[in-house]
C-alpha cells in the first residue's frame, strides 16, 4: 500500500484519487504518524504538499527512516523537505513564485519520468523552492521559473517534484504517479 503523508495541502485527496483510478491501494495518513507505523504498512510513501515546512510533522523523520527501504516521492513541500533532509538548500522563490501552469523540461527520463516527452505542462503552486540539490541527487526537470522542478537520488528510489502531478492541469500527471506505483511494486 502506498501511504500518503498529509502535510495539510489542498490537493492531498487528489493524490489518493489518482491511485484509486489505477486500482492502487493508497491511504492518506496524518503527518504526525510514527515512522515505524509507516514502515510496517508502506510499499511506498508520498510526502504531500502543504502550506509550510513548520507544519510538516514527522515528514522529515519518515524520509530519514524509510530511505532505502521503500520508494519515496515528495510533492511540492515534500520535495523541499526531501532536499533539506539530505543537505540541500530550500529558500523563498524571491519573485519567481509559481501559481499557474508552467512548461517543464524533463532532463532525465529515469524513474518517475519514464516514457514521458521532453516537455510537459504542469501546475505549480509554491513560494519556496529547492535552490541547491543535495549531494547524490540530480536535477531531473526544470522550468523558466524554477531550476529544480524535479530531482532524484542517483541510486536510491527517492524522487521529488516541485509541481503537482496529482492535478488534472498537469499533463502526464497520472503517468508520473503510475510510474511511482510501479516502482513501489503496486502495478
Amino acid at each position: 500500500m502506498i501511504l500518503i503523508i498529509d502535510n495539510h495541502g489542498q490537493y492531498v485527496h487528489l493524490i489518493r484519487k489518482n491511485f484509486d483510478y489505477m486500482g492502487v491501494p493508497a491511504e492518506i495518513i496524518p503527518n504526525t504518524t510514527d515512522p515505524e507505523d509507516v514502515r510496517e504498512r508502506a510499499s511506498g510513501v508520498v510526502i504531500s504538499g502543504g502550506p509550510s515546512r513548520e507544519r510538516a510533522g514527522n515528514s522529515r523523520e519518515i524520509i530519514e527512516e524509510l530511505t532505502g527501504e521503500v520508494p519515496i516521492l515528495g510533492i511540492c513541500l515534500g520535495h523541499q523537505l526531501m532536499a533539506e533532509v539530505f543537505g540541500g538548500k530550500v529558500d523563498w522563490a524571491a519573485g519567481r513564485e509559481e501559481y499557474a501552469r508552467t512548461e517543464v523540461e524533463i532532463l532525465d527520463h529515469e524513474g518517475i519520468f519514464e516514457g514521458l516527452p521532453d516537455k510537459i505542462v504542469a501546475w505549480a503552486s509554491h513560494r519556496d523552492e529547492v535552490k541547491e540539490v543535495p549531494d547524490e541527487f540530480v536535477v531531473t526537470a526544470r522550468s523558466d521559473r524554477c531550476e529544480v522542478e524535479a530531482m532524484r537520488h542517483e541510486e536510491l528510489p527517492l524522487y521529488g517534484v516541485q509541481f503537482h502531478p496529482e492535478l488534472k492541469f498537469t499533463e502526464y500527471g497520472p503517468d508520473i504517479l503510475k510510474n511511482f506505483a510501479k516502482l513501489c511494486g503496486e502495478l
